[in-house]
């Protein structure tokens, strides 16, 4: 899907603006990776909905409650991203999987803009078991919980791990993180994994 290019190109403009590298986003730590849980669906997962477009996205654990758009495409074929002025929006790529029903769908939103922190700055602390929910046009709200909280650098991105197709409703969340250059910004990514458990 080539979503990895677009993220990747976060310039880190807060950081860039200050000068300074003391303020980097958090990110997760080596007992958050899936490599570290040989069995990390201890929960199982609840039964797949039916298509629903999602309206909201909620992590209580980083105290992120923020309206979703849908992103298409750019003409270069990666994941556009939210207007980087509004630090309280994320998107999810529309044209694939809505959440909550079987395959994986994707979130993506920035870690900062020139004025400081956005919506998922905080994502790199994200742990295992922490939920997420998604508000569904439907009426309905999809519980996820977190399998695994990984960050990677771009030219190491696992592509077919972080899209690829799933038999169950499962949840990627994505931002820009990584190492950090002054000069082009993140050099890679924050991946939370997660999968359907719930519905209310």
């Amino acid at each position: 899907m080539g979503v990895v290019t677009a993220l990747a190109l976060c310039a880190g403009a807060w950081l860039l603006h200050n000068g300074t590298e003391s303020r980097t986003p958090p990110q997760p730590s080596a007992a958050q990776a899936a490599s570290a849980h040989p069995r990390p669906d201890r929960l199982p997962a609840a039964a797949a909905l039916p298509p629903s477009p999602p309206d909201r996205i909620r992590i209580p654990s980083i105290r992120v409650d923020a309206p979703l758009m849908g992103l298409g495409l750019t003409r270069q074929g990666s994941l556009d991203v939210p207007p980087p002025k509004k630090t309280n929006l994320a998107g999810w790529y529309e044209s694939g999987t809505t959440p909550g029903e079987t395959g994986t769908a994707i979130v993506a939103g920035h870690v900062d803009n020139d004025d400081g922190p956005s919506v998922f700055y905080d994502l790199g602390r994200l742990t295992r078991g922490s939920t997420i929910e998604l508000e569904r046009r439907d009426g309905s709200v999809a519980v996820f919980t977190v399998d695994a909280n990984e960050v990677y650098e771009a030219e190491k991105f696992p592509d077919e791990k972080v899209y690829g197709a799933a038999d169950r409703p499962e949840l990627r969340v994505i931002t820009c993180g990584g190492s950090y250059s002054k000069k082009t910004g993140y050099q890679g990514n924050v991946v939370v994994f997660a999968h359907l458990t719930s519905v209310r």
